[in-house]
């Protein structure tokens, strides 16, 4: 049997047990693929991150039961937090990433893989979730001047106030080295969403959001890159006599 093969049944097993709230059956599963030599950054990468974004998808279309979607997300959240525990770190980077995400308990677990891949990366995060107040958030990194401002996995209803958050950040100028990056969520279902608000980086999944933090420590957004919400030219000239 093929390697391909086999992480697609490990993903079956798990999903299953998962929805189904079998919990030592979703730990037999992880165990196992331990034993197949996944460290901890690929079991984020091929079976939490795979199986979150089902998740997300069967709860978008109505196609999973509270009950189970419910059951999923706790389940998933404790070997997430048992995976972390046991990811090896490298020095600090000595940078800083101030955190959010959207206001479900569903979307802080995305962003949760997020930080915890990112502060393995060596960076300092402070991760406050979702439902806080732009005036909040723009104290906060005025107060801390963070290198990263972080929106990840965040709801379409939450891009009225990404937008604004962005614009706000621009216009204060408190914070002129800081970094805008967001990431899943909504901005993987519309691509070049994350540009045309005005993100200076964007990724589609906590590993990739850590290699363009790294790779990218200075990227900033053209002043022409941002589309969505810029008003449009009116028309000024004088109608013919």
């Amino acid at each position: 049997m093929s390697v391909t093969i086999n992480c697609e049944a490990m993903l079956e097993r798990f999903f299953e047990s998962l929805v189904n709230g079998d919990r030592p059956g979703a730990r037999t599963v992880v165990a196992r693929a331990k034993e197949a030599g996944l460290d901890s950054e690929r079991m984020i990468l091929e079976l939490f991150w795979p199986t979150y974004q089902k998740l997300e998808k069967l709860q978008r279309a109505d196609q999973i039961s509270t009950m189970s979607h419910h059951m999923a997300t706790r389940l998933l959240r404790v070997l997430i937090d048992q995976c972390a525990a046991s990811m090896q770190r490298t020095e600090s980077r000595g940078r800083t990433i101030l955190a959010f995400c959207g206001a479900s308990e569903h979307e802080e677990l995305g962003a949760q893989m997020a930080v915890d891949v990112l502060e393995a990366a060596g960076y300092d995060v402070c991760f406050a979730g979702g439902g806080i107040a732009n005036d909040e958030i723009i104290a906060r990194a005025s107060e801390t001047k963070p290198d990263v401002l972080l929106m990840f996995a965040s709801a379409a209803s939450d891009l009225p106030n990404i937008r604004a958050l962005i614009d706000t950040v621009r216009e204060l100028a408190a914070c002129p080295d800081m970094q805008v990056a967001v990431g899943a969520g909504v901005f993987n279902r519309a691509d070049g969403l994350a540009e045309e608000i005005g993100a200076d980086l964007w990724a589609k999944d906590p590993i990739e959001l850590a290699q363009v933090l790294i790779e990218e420590p200075s990227r900033k957004a053209d002043s022409l890159q941002r589309t969505v919400g810029k008003s449009r030219t009116k028309p000024t000239g004088k109608k013919a006599a």
